[in-house]
């Protein structure tokens, strides 16, 4: 898939599979990129599909400039924000989903650490400012080009670079010599 593009002409010319194709390809990667603005998984996910149905309302508000994750991204970004902005004041406590155990002493050692890992950088990138956390999210967790985060962010290719550069050295600051063990 060429990212995205040739699914989505697909979709204009009537071939409702090929919708489904755009779904499972940047569903998560999305909502993912939401909850890092909006830290709630379940409204992340309500905006990830409110970016979707703009596809199939709108079917030709987007005009292939970008690529389709730059304007899903970018889509996402903006809903995000509105969200936050309207935000009501209640809270909310999310379950998690038992998981299975591990059938072996290794595999639940491996378990342990990989989630200890992911815990440390989490903590890390949570103490960051916003817009370093996302600038890390959308190059090196979504791999995006810095040139595709710049247009997701409203920012030019350099002042992603100086971002990125920072938060690098933020983190090795935050995480510090404990969390090098784990990495």
């Amino acid at each position: 898939m060429d990212n995205g593009a040739s699914s989505y002409h697909r979709f204009l010319d009537g071939d409702e599979a090929a919708f489904d194709d755009i779904l499972n390809e940047y569903r998560d990667s999305l909502t993912f990129f939401i909850n890092r603005y909006v830290h709630d998984i379940a409204a992340s996910e309500d905006i990830a599909i409110d970016c979707f149905m703009e596809l199939i309302v709108h079917r030709h508000r987007y005009n292939f400039r970008t690529t389709l994750k730059t304007y899903l991204f970018m889509l996402g970004r903006s809903r995000a924000i509105d969200y936050i902005r309207h935000k009501n004041r209640l809270k909310t406590v999310e379950l998690s989903d038992a998981e299975s155990e591990p059938a072996d002493c290794t595999e639940l050692e491996d378990t342990v650490l990989a989630d200890e890992r992911a815990r440390v950088i989490n903590e890390a990138l949570k103490k960051l400012p916003i817009d370093m956390s996302v600038a890390v999210a959308l190059v090196y967790f979504e791999g995006m080009s810095y040139d595709e985060a710049a247009k997701v962010m409203k920012k030019n290719k350099k002042q992603i670079d100086n971002l990125l550069y920072r938060a690098k050295a933020q983190l090795r600051s935050l995480i510090g010599k404990e969390g090098e063990l784990l990495l």
